[in-house]
C-alpha cells in the first residue's frame, strides 16, 4: 500500500470551536494524553509502512513544522504545504507538484482514529472506483409514532423506529486524475471536490468504519478523548 499512494493530512484549520485552547496552539498540535492529536494520525500513517506524508499548513503553521522536526521517531520525510490564504479542505492539493503515486489519500488533522487503512484501500481497489469517503454510522431513535400527512389529512401512522445515516469521517482515498478538478489558489473543500466528481458520473463508495473514530471539533469532544485515549490501544 505504501508505495502506491500519496498522503496529505489537511492541518491548517484555526480550530475556532476550541477557543481558547487555540489562541496560542494550532489544534493540531492540542495534546490528547501525552502527545499531539496529529501525531496519533502520523503514528498510524507509519504503522503502515508510510514514510513520506505531505501537511498543508496555515494557521501557526511554524509551530508545526518546529514540532515534527524536534519530534520524528519514525523517521518520516515531512513535506509542509504553507497555505497563502485558506483554502478549505483540500484546495491545497493544487500546491504540490511532487504527488507520483496513482492515489491520494487525504485526511483532516483533527481526528482521532486507529482504522484499518489497508482494509479501505484494498476495498478501494477491489471495487474499480474513482473515489471513496470513509463514513461513521450515526443512528437517531425518533421517539414517539410519526403521523404522515398528505394534503392536509393524516395518511399514515408510522411506528416509532430509528434511522441510520452515513455521517462523512474526514478521510478519503482518490485516483490521481480527481485532483484535475480542483481549481487554482481557490477555497475548496473535500465535499466540493466530491460533489464535482458526482456530477461528472465518477464512481465513488463509501467505507464504514468499525473501528475508533472521533473527530475533534468542540470542547465535549476534546474532554471525551483525554478519557477514551486511558483504554484505547492505538
Amino acid at each position: 500500500m505504501h508505495n502506491k499512494i500519496d498522503v496529505v493530512i489537511m492541518a491548517g484549520g484555526k480550530g475556532e470551536r476550541l477557543t481558547p485552547l487555540t489562541k496560542n496552539t494550532p489544534k493540531p498540535l492540542l495534546k490528547i494524553g501525552d502527545k499531539p492529536i496529529i501525531e496519533y494520525s502520523t503514528d498510524l500513517l507509519a504503522s503502515y509502512g508510510i514514510k513520506h506524508i505531505h501537511i498543508s499548513i496555515n494557521y501557526l503553521g511554524e509551530q508545526i513544522v518546529a514540532y515534527f522536526k524536534d519530534n520524528n521517531k519514525h523517521h518520516i520525510d515531512f513535506n509542509f504545504i504553507q497555505e497563502t490564504k485558506h483554502l478549505g479542505t483540500i484546495g491545497a492539493l493544487k500546491l504540490l507538484e511532487n504527488l507520483n503515486k496513482d492515489y491520494i489519500l487525504v485526511m483532516n488533522a483533527d481526528l482521532l482514529t486507529n482504522i484499518n487503512l489497508e482494509a479501505i484501500f484494498n476495498d478501494f481497489l477491489l471495487k474499480k472506483v474513482d473515489a471513496l469517503i470513509a463514513t461513521v454510522p450515526y443512528n437517531v431513535a425518533i421517539p414517539h409514532d410519526v403521523v404522515e400527512i398528505e394534503d392536509g389529512f393524516v395518511s399514515n401512522l408510522k411506528e416509532k423506529h430509528s434511522y441510520t445515516y452515513n455521517l462523512n469521517a474526514g478521510i478519503y482515498l482518490f485516483k490521481k486524475e480527481c485532483l484535475d478538478f480542483i481549481p487554482e489558489n481557490t477555497f475548496f473543500d473535500a465535499t466540493d471536490l466530491i460533489e464535482v466528481l458526482l456530477a461528472k458520473d465518477k464512481k465513488i463508495i463509501n467505507y464504514q468504519i468499525s473501528d475508533y473514530w472521533l473527530d475533534i471539533g468542540k470542547h465535549d469532544d476534546f474532554k471525551k478523548a483525554q478519557e477514551d485515549i486511558k483504554h484505547l490501544k492505538f
